[in-house]
């Protein structure tokens, strides 16, 4: 359940602070996944969701640039 919260405040706070939702590619996903395996791991789910949402956008952003030099 703190997952599931974990994942919404994340989702409110980045409308609220302006993110551009085409800069928050891959976040959320990377946010769910990571909230799911950090509270399997131990109750770490807000670490996890936080950690997931980083690497999400980091892959998001390495896929993007990719097509974009070809």
């Amino acid at each position: 359940m703190k997952a599931l919260f974990a994942c919404a405040y994340l989702t409110i706070s980045m409308g609220l602070t302006g993110i551009n939702p085409a800069d928050a590619k891959g976040c959320i996903k990377g946010a769910v996944i990571g909230g799911v395996a950090g509270h399997m791991a131990g109750h770490h789910g807000v670490a996890g969701a936080a950690a997931g949402c980083a690497i999400g956008h980091h892959d998001a952003n390495k896929r993007e640039n990719n097509l974009e030099n070809r």
